[in-house]
């Protein structure tokens, strides 16, 4: 799959690729919609697409947040997703059990953030022969990520991506170092930016976390300058409606503008 995308990648003149989609599956109607609606837009602009969106949200704040619609349901709208428009799917898991599971299901496991440094959980997901996607941890630098890395490779699997996700800035902020993107990628894997959730400011005296969507376009766009290889983010057509990450879900009818001045910058910086 790794290889796919890469080859995806240079017949579609190197544009960085997309993984896009929901925070959490909420329903087979709505999820068929939104990835229908990103795909349209990757597939006029020759952008390469991965959907995502979490079949459940394991790290709340709360217990009474929105944590899914019951495992194999959302696994199966994945699923389904994933057949009716031939793109590949990404999903997270959050225990080892979880992963040869969710393997018969989606294209990609990927490793949540507080989560990367899980022995146990990154050799599981990497003997399933997906690509594994770790996204770095709030609270580790660039360079210690290649452990992370080889511990998929070590385990008998080249096919791994790494994700910025910001880093911790005080208690309730982060901030994106962008030297973190060069770095990784001396590690020879791809770097995504997850756009949206660098945008989070997490543990709220509500116990839900809040965001600056209004910051999408300058991250998206630095991340862009400095060389990430895909851009991630989540979407959704009201994110106010949303049931999970609404505070910082970029709305889906601004997704196309932003895509194509993203493909602006790129150019412009070869």
């Amino acid at each position: 799959m790794l290889a796919k995308i890469n080859k995806i990648q240079h017949q579609r003149s190197g544009n960085f690729f997309l993984i896009a989609g929901p925070c959490a599956i909420e329903g087979e109607d709505i999820t068929i919609k939104i990835a229908e609606k990103i795909l349209s837009i990757t597939n006029k602009l020759e952008i390469p697409f991965i959907f995502k969106a979490s079949y459940r949200k394991a790290n709340r704040s709360r217990l009474d947040s929105f944590s899914g619609i019951g495992d194999i349901e959302a696994l199966k709208i994945l699923k389904t997703v994933g057949e009716r428009f031939n793109i590949p799917t990404i999903t997270d898991i959050h225990a080892a059990e979880e992963a040869a599971i969710t393997a018969q299901y989606v294209d990609i496991l990927q490793i949540p953030s507080f989560l990367c440094r899980q022995t146990d959980l990154i050799v599981a997901a990497a003997q399933t022969g997906k690509v594994v996607n770790i996204k770095k941890g709030q609270f580790l630098s660039p360079e210690s990520m290649i452990h992370a890395v080889n511990k998929v490779k070590e385990s008998g699997n080249n096919a791994v991506m790494i994700t910025e996700r910001g880093t911790m800035f005080g208690y309730q902020d982060m901030v994106v170092d962008f030297r973190g993107i060069p770095t990784m990628q001396q590690f020879d894997v791809p770097v995504i930016l997850d756009v949206t959730h660098s945008l989070q400011q997490p543990n709220q005296n509500s116990g839900i976390t809040g965001g600056k969507p209004a910051m999408i376009e300058t991250i998206a766009k630095a991340g862009i300058a400095a060389g990430s290889d895909g851009i991630f983010l989540e979407t959704h057509p009201k994110p106010k409606n949303a049931k999970s990450d609404g505070e910082n879900m970029l709305p889906l009818d601004q997704l196309e503008a932003l895509l194509i001045k993203l493909i602006k910058i790129q150019q412009a910086s070869r």
